[in-house]
Parts: C-alpha cells; sequence; structure tokens
C-alpha cells in the first residue's frame, strides 16, 4: 500500500477506544519487508489467524445456511465455542501485552500515547487487541507525527501493507463499535438522562 497523504488518511472513520497495545521499533531489515508480521508468542499468532480464517470463511456460512438452515444454525454455534475460546486466549495473551490504553483507530491507522518519543518516518510493529471480540492483529505502521503532550507523547501512524482481511476485519470492529456508541446514545435519548 502505498503512503497516504493527509486527504486520503481522513477518509477513514476513526474512533476512541480502549484496546490493549504493544509498539516495538522494527528493525532495517524488518522494515524493508512488506510481508506479515509474525509475533513471538505462539498464542497471539494463534488468536490472529483464528479470527482471519472466521472471517474468510464467512461467505461459506452464508452460501450454507441458504441451502440447509440446520448445518447453518450448527456452524453458528460452533463459531460461538470457538469465539468463547479466542476469548480465553485473548485473556491470556493480555496479560503480556499489558493494560489497555485509549487510542484512536481507524482502517488507516492508529494514534496512542507513548512514554518516549519515537522518530517521524520510523516504521513499527503494532501489536493489539480489540475487545469484547478478542481481535489480535500485528500490524506494519509508519510514524507520522509525534508530539509532546503531558508527561509523555502524543504519537501518529498509519498501517502499511495490512493484507486485505486485515483491512477488512478493522473495518468491521470500527463500524460496530461505530453502531454500539450510536445504539448507546439512542438510549441515552429515549431514557432521558
Amino acid at each position: 500500500m502505498s503512503t497516504l497523504d493527509e486527504e486520503d488518511r481522513r477518509e477513514y472513520y476513526r474512533i476512541e477506544d480502549t484496546i490493549a497495545l504493544e509498539i516495538r521499533t522494527l528493525s532495517a531489515p524488518e522494515a524493508a519487508g512488506q510481508e506479515v508480521l509474525q509475533d513471538a508468542s505462539p498464542l497471539f499468532n494463534l488468536l490472529s489467524e483464528l479470527h482471519l480464517s472466521e472471517f474468510e470463511s464467512q461467505h461459506l456460512l452464508r452460501q450454507i445456511s441458504e441451502r440447509d438452515r440446520a448445518i447453518a444454525a450448527f456452524l453458528k454455534s460452533q463459531n460461538k465455542r470457538i469465539d468463547l475460546l479466542s476469548q480465553v486466549v485473548a485473556l491470556t495473551v493480555l496479560g503480556h501485552i499489558g493494560d489497555p490504553q485509549p487510542v484512536i483507530i481507524s482502517e488507516g491507522g492508529i494514534d496512542f500515547q507513548h512514554p518516549t518519543p519515537i522518530a517521524v518516518g520510523a516504521h513499527l510493529s503494532v501489536k493489539l487487541v480489540l475487545m469484547p471480540q478478542a481481535l489480535g492483529l500485528l500490524l506494519r505502521a509508519r510514524v507520522t507525527h509525534c508530539d509532546r503532550k503531558g508527561d509523555g507523547y502524543d504519537v501518529g501512524t498509519e498501517f502499511e501493507y495490512p493484507t486485505d482481511a486485515q483491512r477488512q476485519l478493522l473495518a468491521r470492529y470500527i463500524l460496530q463499535k461505530q453502531a454500539q456508541e450510536r445504539r448507546l446514545a439512542r438510549e441515552q435519548n429515549e431514557s432521558g438522562i
């Protein structure tokens, strides 16, 4: 994916969220590559693969449901069981990544707080776990800005070379969060809060 200019990055819907996040600066050889990053944690890699394979099989589930509702219902119940197991794995992974922190995230990148400055143009490995879906993603990113803010730094990045599946998983997560925020706002308006 080519570098996005400011106007292109603004096309993505951005949400404020609280996620588990781990940032690592890539070495020069790692930064030169475009392949999908692999994490040192086998649990995190399994969690990530689980969601990617579930996403890639959604169209098959839709086709099955058109032909046989009973089999589709069974497969959906199995999916739910797998989702619950993935949440258990995610809770284990969260212990290794750290406490959730506030971020602003879009399909195009992520803004976060960091205790030390990170050079503009630096290439990063961004490991994130999005809850409650327990969606684990490991993405490449490039720092677009790093500004002093309070005791730390406000760091903005754009994702580099995400796969289509990673981009679509992020988009789906963001749309679900947006719908949840709208639903909560509507409920608060209806209850007069």
